[in-house]
């Protein structure tokens, strides 16, 4: 089921972006577990629209109504059911799109898929909307993993492809700050310039993509399966759920094409916390499973396809070439608010596969 997600807990998102409501429920989580609400509300901050220059003018709280498995500030073991009530939408706004569907953008596909039943308003299912109940099950399973010592920061890595870069993580020994605010670099002065060429972009009716960097520590070695069970699969099923998506890569990732095994290879050693490796070239991963070292990715996020700038497109109905300007309130760059909507997802999959592994144990 394609709004589904998880082999051990099993996360279902609903809604669209204009509807009454979007939510999710989260099954299969122990009882007892507890749950900062507050701690989550700041998380979901991070991700809400409105805030700033950079970011849709859309303005929503996004603040969740909990409907079940939840009481008394601990999980009760019953499917967590949770709402986002929808209260600042303009449907009006994308009254053209069956017809006229937008470059970069679902339209088309959604419409050939069904067939005119779909809801385009805001994109409908297909919208980044959708990543604000994925916050809420990837925020409550940051919470139970830190309670494990594991803990998960993003931060942005570039944008529009500019020679500005934030300073680079130590792979062996990341220490992931709490970036907090809503632009979360380590160098201010790299994120200014990220920002320079966000206004540029938006200012010429047009969009930027970037690049996010995750780092997860405290991982045990033992985490995952070979093969399609694998800690990089199951990463990236739930990644590549998250829109404007379009490339993942771990550790060296590409770079690894470009080495000799005498490079790429991280070389075993004996530490006073047992056995490391040197490099971390893998990123914390072999065989699709956890060697103990820092689980490091990067994700690639293409530039927003609702742009203000004349496109051409076509009309469905005409069977012609026709002119499309975009209206609504979008993101002239998602990456900011996308770093936030990386960490739930690789939260999301780490507990998982966590509870397959305490399942496992179990048994032996």
């Amino acid at each position: 089921m394609s709004s589904t997600y998880g082999e051990n807990l099993k996360l279902s998102i609903f809604g669209q972006s204009h509807g009454p409501a979007i939510g999710m429920t989260l099954d299969g989580i122990p009882a007892g577990l507890p749950v900062d609400l507050d701690g989550l509300q700041a998380f979901l901050n991070r991700r809400a629209p409105g805030q700033n220059g950079w970011s849709t003018p859309r303005r929503e709280e996004d603040r969740p109504e909990f409907l079940a498995g939840i009481l008394d500030g601990y999980t009760c073991g019953a499917p967590i059911a949770a709402v986002i009530h929808n209260k600042n939408t303009r449907s009006g706004d994308y009254a053209n799109l069956k017809d006229c569907p937008r470059p970069g953008h679902a339209d088309y596909t959604a419409q050939i898929k069904y067939g005119g039943f779909q809801d385009a308003a805001g994109g409908g299912h297909f919208s980044g909307r959708l990543t604000a109940p994925l916050c809420i099950a990837g925020g409550l399973c940051k919470q139970w993993l830190a309670e494990m010592g594991i803990q998960i920061g993003a931060r942005i890595l570039s944008i529009a492809g500019s020679s500005v870069s934030d300073d680079p993580l130590d792979p062996i020994n990341p220490q992931i700050p709490d970036f907090g605010g809503d632009f979360p670099v380590i160098n201010q002065n790299a994120g200014q310039c990220m920002r320079q060429a966000i206004e540029a972009a938006r200012k010429e009716g047009d969009s930027a993509g970037g690049r996010i960097e995750c780092a997860v520590t405290g991982l045990p070695a033992g985490i995952g399966e070979p093969m399609f069970g694998g800690v990089e699969s199951r990463i990236a099923q739930i990644i590549y759920g998250i829109p404007a998506v379009k490339g993942l890569e771990f550790g060296a990732g590409f770079s690894s094409a470009c080495m000799r095994g005498s490079q790429c290879n991280d070389r075993y050693t004996v530490t006073e916390h047992g056995f490391q490796t040197t490099t971390n070239n893998s990123g914390g991963i072999l065989g699709g499973i956890t060697n103990g070292m820092p689980l490091v990715f990067r994700v690639a996020i293409k530039p927003t396809p609702s742009i203000s700038k004349p496109q051409q497109s076509v009309s469905l109905s005409k069977a012609e070439v026709q002119a499309l300007v975009v209206k609504g309130r979008h993101d002239p760059c998602i990456v900011p608010r996308a770093v936030p909507v990386v960490e739930a997802a690789a939260a999301i999959a780490i507990y998982d596969m966590i509870l397959g592994n305490t399942q496992t144990n179990r048994r032996k």
